[in-house]
Parts: structure tokens; sequence; C-alpha cells
């Protein structure tokens, strides 16, 4: 059986689009960047805690746990969720006409092994004023996003051009997910 260490909607949307049979696990780990951690060994890690603090939780043998983390970075800065409408807009306003990565990694942790993949994706954003921003955060999407936005949103409006997976921006790389799935035989096709 599959478990996934994630109470968002978006990552459990994206699984059901691929015909994926789980179940939810709800763990809590610190998203704590620790002092000269490179953003992708970052998220790296966090998605791994995430996933083997799942399958501590579980008491079955026979189970899998995927874990996943997704991060907007600018050069060395990694972008988390906002704290609140300011914060949010203080990320947009340093995003804005400039181009960053998107890093999102998923874990497959088993009792007999540990497996990874990663997405990296670039994202273009045009200069944004600050009416168009402020526009944005009433929205209220920014909230509980990565770099507050949401590309499947209101925030493809701010999406001048994408160069990677456009699930991967969202909180989980299908196409790296799947291809880890079927590696491991908990997906057909």
């Amino acid at each position: 059986m599959l478990y996934l260490a994630s109470q968002s909607p978006r990552r459990h949307q994206l699984l059901e689009q691929i015909g994926v049979d789980f179940r939810v696990v709800d763990v809590d780990v610190p998203e704590q960047r620790a002092l000269g951690e490179s953003p992708r060994d970052y998220v790296s890690r966090v998605a791994r805690e995430k996933a083997r603090a799942g399958l501590v939780m579980l008491e079955d043998v026979n189970v899998a746990v995927l874990g996943a983390d997704t991060e907007v970075v600018l050069g060395d800065q990694v972008f988390g969720k906002p704290d609140d409408a300011d914060d949010a807009a203080g990320m947009l306003g340093r995003l804005s006409g400039r181009v960053h990565e998107v890093i999102s990694t998923v874990w497959l942790v088993t009792r007999s092994g540990e497996w990874s993949d990663t997405s990296l994706s670039r994202v273009t954003m045009p200069v944004l004023d600050k009416a168009t921003i402020a526009a944005y955060i009433a929205t209220g999407e920014p909230f509980g996003k990565a770099g507050a936005y949401a590309i499947q949103g209101h925030g493809a409006k701010l999406i001048e051009h994408l160069d990677g997976s456009h699930s991967g921006v969202m909180g989980l790389p299908v196409f790296e997910t799947a291809r880890l799935l079927r590696a491991h035989w908990l997906i057909r096709a």
C-alpha cells in the first residue's frame, strides 16, 4: 500500500490524476534550512524526512511512503510559504522581473530502501507593479504556497515563461513521481 506523507490538496489531486491508489499519513516535519545547506539538499532532506516520518507511524511492513517538498529558489535564497501579506508582497517583489528556480523532490521510502527523484524548473516572472501584487495577494492564493504564488490558479497570470514541470511547480512532479513508482512496482503504466 502506498501512503502520501502530505496534507496538500494539490499533491492529492496530482496523484489521483495519474490513477495512483494511496492513503494519507499526516506528518509534522520542521522545514528549516540548515546553515550552509544548499537549496537542493534542503528540499531533498525535507522530502526524505517527511517520507521517513510517515513510515515510522505505520505498523504494516508492506507499505511505501511518498514524501515531497517543493521550494522556490532565487540565487541561494529559498522562498518558503509567506507568513502574511507583507511577506508575500516582499517575495513577489523580489521575484518580479526575474528568473527563479523551483526545486521539487520526491522520496519513496519502504522498510527495505529509499529512492528519490527531482524536478528542476525555471520560471520567468514579468515585472510586477505594486497594484498587480496587491490584487493577487487579495485573492488569498499566495498563502500556504512556496514563493507566494500558485501556478495552477490566479498565479498563472504572473508567469511569463516556464521551462520545466508545471506539476513540479504545483508541488509534485508527476513525471518523476510516476517514474519512481513504476520502478518499484507501485504503478504499472
